[in-house]
């Protein structure tokens, strides 16, 4: 009589643990990428666009996290500039992410950061080789920032952030993000500056990307302060400022109507 008792007995306790709740893995501070994801399943929709945009908008590396604004203010004098360097900056971010998820159950915690380096100094000296080899003329106009993606800090705080702790898919798809919204801001800046300080858009784009057809040049009164270092901060600044002041706007609650009476 004691066996059926027990069995009984055990049965609610097997079947509330069979119907407990799964938990969904922990998001990111940074992302809507989640932690410690298993296996290699793809992410479904709604994360994918949760994602893109975390990486467009609501934590774009330029506009809200800050990162990388030496290449940002100092590259963006023309779009051409712009688009070579973020486009750079796009494809090493989604391989450095892919690459350090693959190894991140290889690599201890000592030697994670300079495991990390070494591979973000590896895909960038592989993209630097590339461009030089098939866009010799923007390589040489780029000069130094090419290598200096390196040390770029959206980089390496992905790499640690989240890449570490996640499985390939979603690193590359918080990598492809994130490196899309810093493209869009620094074409965006380009834009700006050559438009109003020179007067043009991809100026010399035939030359250095092969795309005559791009180049346009559309006015002789020029501005040169948006060309110059100064310009640059200062059309950053009002680009932040705008995104504040619509965030304000669309978060504000409506005023109650006035009784005219």
């Amino acid at each position: 009589m004691t066996a059926p008792i027990a069995a009984s007995g055990a049965s609610p306790a097997a079947k509330h643990s069979a119907q407990a709740p799964s938990v969904p893995a922990p998001l990111d501070s940074t992302s809507a990428v989640p932690v410690d994801s298993p296996g290699f399943n793809l992410p479904d929709r709604a994360e994918a666009s949760a994602t893109l945009e975390a990486g467009l908008w609501s934590q774009n590396v330029g506009l809200v996290q800050l990162l990388g604004l030496c290449p940002l203010l100092a590259v963006s004098s023309t779009a051409v500039n712009a688009l070579g360097l973020g486009l750079a900056t796009l494809v090493a971010l989604t391989a450095t992410n892919t690459a350090i998820a693959l190894i991140r159950r290889l690599t201890s915690a000592e030697v994670r950061i300079p495991a990390f380096v070494m591979v973000i100094a590896a895909v960038v000296t592989s993209i630097e080789l590339a461009m030089h080899a098939f866009l010799p003329a923007l390589h040489a106009v780029l000069g130094i920032f090419l290598p200096l993606i390196v040390t770029n800090c959206a980089i390496l705080g992905r790499a640690e952030a989240l890449a570490s702790r996640t499985d390939p898919a979603r690193a590359a798809l918080d990598g492809f993000a994130m490196g899309l919204g810093f493209l869009g801001v620094l074409l965006l800046l380009g834009l700006l500056r050559e438009g109003i300080g020179q007067g043009s858009l991809f100026a010399d784009a035939g030359r250095l990307l092969g795309l005559p057809w791009l180049e346009l040049d559309f006015s002789t009164h020029r501005f040169l302060i948006a060309a110059l270092p100064p310009g640059a901060f200062v059309l950053l600044g009002l680009l932040i400022a705008a995104r504040q002041a619509w965030l304000q706007r669309r978060t504000r609650p409506l005023a109650p109507p006035r009784d005219r009476a």
